[in-house]
């Protein structure tokens, strides 16, 4: 045997010892995390069972369900401007396709992250937010320091009426963020075309719509089918290291990667505070079709719920 390939069979031991020696060490340490963490509050609203926990400075809401805890927003007590999350501060990628927002609707409060960053980069723009849970509302108010203000108001009601409601209104928004999440999975009323097709009639005509989903979803083609079939061309942002995607589209055609690239660099600054690297999202904003698009369309009659029967 020659010696390279001695080599590389130490190496490769050397490799797999380490790991187990990682892994061995870090169990404890994250076992002990999980359960140091203390719990500050904890109810039962008409929706979930909501806890907060805290764990050193970092603050998280859980909503409590059959599958497991699931953190919904999490804050750093110390440093709150800061967004935890890597789906939240990819959420800000819609910045690159209207980057001076001045009317913005946002479905889902968690715990008022994604609206009070909006808030603090545009104080002079108006933003609606839409809770269906009085409970995790007043949460986001008592321990998320979240407030509403004159430019910022939360309704208590379901996104899908409030959104109908808008249209009737003839209300306009020119960012939108679809960010509601009961748990398990994004409510199954909030992901079909009708609904899409609402939330169409009330994006201005130089708007920009932000969905939060996820890219490993059972449903991943049949959301990205519905999405395709109301606004046709979409980006489909996803990062490696996040189970999240955000798809991000409009009324008008979506900007070129010339165009996406220098708006990053202009915002770069502006996002700094906030821990959002929008210079790297240009390059993971995709509209390339990567899903079967022989999958059925969700409609108000075909929800998520049916495709446990879908084969």
């Amino acid at each position: 045997m020659r010696a390279s390939e001695h080599y590389d069979r130490a190496l490769r031991r050397a490799i797999i010892v380490v790991a187990i020696l990682v892994t061995v060490l870090l169990i404890p340490i994250l076992f002990s995390a999980s359960v140091n963490a203390d719990v500050i509050h904890e109810e039962r609203s008409l929706y979930r069972d909501i806890t907060v926990v805290q764990n050193g400075p970092r603050r998280c809401l859980i909503f409590n369900i059959h599958i497991g805890d699931r953190n919904q927003t999490c804050v750093d007590v110390n440093e709150p401007e800061k967004l935890v999350f890597s789906y939240t501060r990819m959420s800000f990628a819609g910045l690159l396709v209207n980057p001076e927002p001045q009317s913005i609707l946002v479905a889902g409060l968690g715990g008022g992250s994604i609206p009070l960053t909006l808030a603090d980069l545009f104080p002079n723009a108006t933003i609606d937010i839409v809770e269906i849970d009085q409970a995790v509302f007043n949460v986001a108010k008592d321990y998320f320091f979240f407030a509403e203000s004159e430019k910022m108001n939360v309704t208590v009601a379901d996104a899908r009426v409030f959104v109908k409601r808008a249209g009737i209104q003839n209300r306009q928004y020119d960012y939108i963020v679809l960010d509601a999440f009961t748990g398990d999975y994004i409510p199954e009323h909030l992901l079909t075309r009708e609904f899409l097709q609402e939330v169409q009639d009330i994006l201005a005509p130089d708007g920009v719509l932000v969905a939060n989903t996820f890219s490993t979803s059972r449903f991943y083609d049949h959301e990205s089918v519905t999405y395709q079939d109301v606004f046709g061309e979409f980006f489909n942002f996803k990062l490696p290291y996040s189970g999240n995607r955000i798809i991000i589209t409009g009324r008008q055609p979506l900007p070129e990667r010339g165009e996406l690239i220098s708006r990053a660099q202009g915002l770069g600054e502006r996002l700094k505070k906030y821990d959002v690297p929008i210079i790297e999202y240009p390059a993971r904003m995709s509209a390339a079709v990567d899903w079967d698009m022989s999958r059925r369309v969700l409609t108000d009659q075909f929800s998520p719920a049916n495709l446990l029967r879908d084969n």
